[in-house]
């Protein structure tokens, strides 16, 4: 039931009448004039090699790596009636209006059975002959009597601006049923190989390594192509059967063109049509053409009677002809010359909406719309129509899956001014073709098939392109904007290129940079689909280059996540220079939300400056962070900010580690350190025993001789050890200790041992841990012991923790030097542990 005519249940006559009447919940005369819900964007997800492709028209498309559950089958062939379901598809559509009688095909008997005893053999052959010659009426032919040959079957396939790569992709289609799915190369050659059937290539564009590029990829394939003289020639090795299509001859152009009329020739028609043999070369398409000039004449001789006698409708007649037809007078003949070139003749005489589609298909170069586009553009509703009186002319001749103006028709409607406004049709087109491209019922399929004339209609508007004031987009880029999602859904990415390109360029002319970074990003996307490494990070950066101006923090996040994809395929790791105009703390939030595979190595670890790096806790075995190398240009590349923050939270962290750690080991204590420091104490006390003159609290080592559980200096597996441990390295009685024992000038003597020492001393020597026995720091230097210096005491020793006593005045009188070092020792229970851990004890 129709939603806005209702029952009579929705009226309240449930069968007895008595319920009242009611109001339908919407009236169906406004329901247009109400607002509509906006259309949700068309995504598409398919699956390209090893990635996952999500085709997104609002912000760009996205790639990540293909989950395993989402990658599809392998692909399987299409049984027979599958194959002849595709090559039905793959057809033009029968133009409307009266069927039109089939033409024989004449004089090509003995051609078309060489062709068939090549392809049998399994040899490829190229058909070679002008643009009228007859080449596609041959090959329908030949293909219908090859349909045995293959275990595949026939293949038919338009090479008409296509490049060998979408040749193989068409191939693979044509067979497999891979719906959604793009196989990389190595994949796609896997499939071809394995494909044996007889291929029938109309329209080819390419010879030489291109055309032996295809041939070696296929190797279980017979060719048939259709190619015309000036395209190259296949190279000397390639093992391709050369076979010329001539005219015909005088007689059976005679006999075609009696076809044609549908009636014998006149003996002055005759005449005429042997000069026409003559100027024409023998041409099948002339005699067809010349054909359609003997129809219209007769109509013409026959006048306006015939016309009501036999009942035709009055708006099926010719307008706007050269002469007013009289009944019983002779017509003449059209001259030689306009039977030479008859197409602005024929277009004369056809209707107004034939000749309006020949203008959108002279804007379009050559190609004319599908015949459901032309009500549309032509602006009458029976505008159909014209596409039949078109193809019984032998004005447009198939190409692929739509139809395109004969060879020589192009030329000869410029030539009699058809090409007049030629801007304005091309716009009007495109106008079309953006707002039906992007309706949400048009699927990309039906896109693809409109592929030609849409970027026939993009490259004419794109040159055209200005700045717009007014805020309104461009028609060439609306058009780019729209077409280019539907192609990479449909899987055409050759068209998906060109539109993108397009729109690039038109973009930049109008001076939209939003667009422009969306068309760079696609761009990088589809490079990056097709393996080009370097040609996808060049877009790509472009691209976020251009979202980062624009604060664009969603367009950026994607295209640094397709960059992270390309250093992952490349390893290459990428520079660490933020964008310009990105915030790099907010983008990197963002960021958080990875692929299901995860972020690859594209954002390697920010390593400390060189001035934080001692102050942050490493092992033995860790080199310094500042000294390891990294790719890329490594430190060059950060951003002065990044230096700062990285050393001032290191130091602040260092400073909060220090505090807690104090905090933790004071409590409990008999005597708490801050109660025992007076007012000004001396920076120049205790020099050895790290005091700093403040008085041991009760029950410390100084009063019982012992000292208490700490850290001291690390062994030679590098654990750090305590005084309780049978195995310290430190000294814990009041002997001067090994590191005591070194001369002044190793690398491990305190730095502060006297005021009188050289202020150039290194800063980032430690005191040492408090013995029992506290020496005069006024006294000299204790002389070497016997002793040989422990192994192990290397200088990259760790700093060893001050004692409870002395820390609590640390930091009001030492200096940010000593502060770092003290905030450097790590607790007794923190020994071994990585930085960051999240222990109270331990700095980083």
């Amino acid at each position: 039931m129709d939603p806005n005519i209702p029952g009579p249940e929705e009226y309240g006559r449930h069968g007895d009448g008595d319920a009242p009447r009611q109001r339908p919940p919407r009236d169906s005369l406004t329901s247009d004039f109400s607002p509509h819900a906006p259309a949700l964007a068309r995504t598409v997800q398919l699956v390209s090699g090893d990635f996952l492709l999500t085709v997104n028209p609002v912000d760009g498309s996205e790639m990540e790596p293909c989950p395993p559950v989402e990658r599809p089958a392998r692909p399987v062939k299409l049984d027979a009636a599958e194959r002849a379901e595709v090559e039905r598809a793959a057809r033009p559509p029968v133009p409307p209006g009266p069927a039109q009688p089939t033409l024989p095909l004449l004089a090509r008997q003995e051609t078309r059975e060489q062709l068939v005893r090549l392809l049998a053999r399994g040899r490829s052959v190229r058909l070679t002959g002008p643009g009228g010659s007859g080449r596609t009426r041959l090959l329908d032919t030949v293909a219908e009597d090859c349909a045995d040959l293959a275990p595949d079957g026939v293949v038919r396939l338009s090479g008409h601006r296509r490049t060998p790569d979408d040749l193989l992709y068409d191939l693979f289609y044509a067979v497999h049923n891979a719906p959604l799915y793009r196989p990389e190369r190595a994949e796609l050659i896997e499939h071809i190989r394995e494909i044996g059937a007889v291929v029938v290539l109309d329209d080819l564009e390419f010879g030489g390594e291109s055309l032996d590029e295809l041939l070696d990829a296929t190797p279980e394939c017979a060719f048939l192509f259709a190619a015309t003289p000036d395209v190259p020639a296949p190279s000397a090795d390639a093992a391709v059967e050369e076979v010329a299509l001539e005219g015909l001859d005088r007689a059976a152009g005679l006999d075609l063109l009696e076809h044609a009329v549908g009636r014998r020739l006149t003996e002055d028609e005759a005449n005429w049509a042997g000069d026409l043999w003559f100027e024409s070369e023998g041409l099948p398409l002339r005699f067809v053409q010349a054909g359609a000039l003997l129809r219209q004449r007769d109509r013409l001789r026959a006048g306006a009677g015939a016309v009501d006698e036999f009942g035709v409708f009055a708006d099926a007649r010719p307008d706007d002809l050269p002469y007013e037809p009289v009944d019983g007078a002779e017509v003449p003949l059209p001259p030689l010359g306009d039977a030479a070139a008859p197409a602005p003749l024929l277009a004369s005489r056809l209707s107004a909406s034939a000749r309006a589609t020949l203008r959108f298909a002279v804007a379009l170069g050559g190609e004319v719309p599908h015949q459901a586009h032309l009500p549309a553009l032509v602006g009458d509703t029976h505008a159909d129509a014209a596409l039949g009186e078109l193809a019984a002319c032998g004005l447009v001749t198939p190409v692929g899956s739509h139809y395109r103006l004969a060879a020589g028709v192009l030329t000869q409607l410029e030539a009699a001014g058809y090409a007049e406004g030629l801007d304005a049709q091309a716009r009007t087109a495109a106008q079309h073709y953006a707002w039906w491209a992007g309706h949400p019922s048009v699927t990309a399929e039906r896109v693809c098939a409109e592929a030609d004339a849409v970027l026939a209609a993009l490259t004419v508007v794109v040159p055209l392109t200005t700045a717009t004031g007014d805020g309104e987009q461009p028609v060439a880029v609306q058009l780019a904007r729209t077409a280019a999602p539907a192609f990479a859904a449909g899987l055409h990415w050759s068209a998906w290129e060109r539109a993108l390109r397009a729109g690039a360029e038109a973009a930049r002319l109008a001076g939209d940079v939003t667009e422009q970074a969306y068309f760079h990003h696609e761009l990088g996307i589809l490079a990056l689909c097709c393996g080009q490494l370097d040609r996808s990070r060049a877009e790509l950066e472009a691209s976020i280059g251009l979202r980062g101006a624009l604060s664009d923090k969603r367009g950026t996040v994607a295209g640094r996540r397709a960059l992270a994809l390309v250093a992952d395929r490349s390893g290459t790791p990428l520079a660490l220079a933020p964008t310009a105009g990105e915030e790099v703390p907010e983008a990197h939030a963002e960021e958080s939300a990875s692929p299901p595979r995860g972020v690859p190595t594209a954002f390697p670890e920010l390593k400390p400056p060189a001035d934080t790096a001692l102050i942050i806790n490493r092992s033995a075995s860790t080199p310094p962070a500042a000294s390891t190398p990294e790719q890329g240009g490594g430190l060059k590349n950060l951003a002065r900010r990044n230096l700062v923050a990285a050393g001032a939270g290191a130091l602040l962290v260092a400073v909060l580690g220090t505090v807690v750690t104090l905090g933790a080991t004071s409590d409990g204590e008999a005597g708490r350190p801050s109660e025992n420091v007076g007012v000004n104490p001396s920076a120049t006390q205790g020099i050895d025993d790290g005091s700093l003159g403040a008085d041991p609290a009760a029950g410390d080592e100084g009063d019982t001789g012992k000292a208490t559980s700490r850290p001291s200096d690390p062994g030679p597996d590098g654990k750090l050890g305590t005084a309780d441990d049978p195995t310290p390295t430190a000294s814990t009685s009041g002997e001067p200790s090994e590191d005591d024992s070194k001369e002044p000038d190793e690398p491990t003597k305190s730095p502060t041992k006297s005021p009188s020492k050289s202020p150039t001393s290194k800063p980032t020597k430690t005191t040492k841990p408090p013995t029992s026995q506290s020496p005069d720091p006024t006294s000299p230097d204790p002389e070497p012991t016997e002793t040989e210096p422990d192994p192990t005491d290397t200088p990259t020793t760790p700093p060893e923790e001050p004692s409870t006593s002395d820390s609590a005045s640390g930091p009001a009188s030492s200096s940010p030097a000593d502060t770092s070092s003290s905030a450097s020792a790590p607790e007794s229970s923190g020994a071994g542990t990585p930085s960051g851990s999240g222990s109270a004890g331990t700095v980083i």
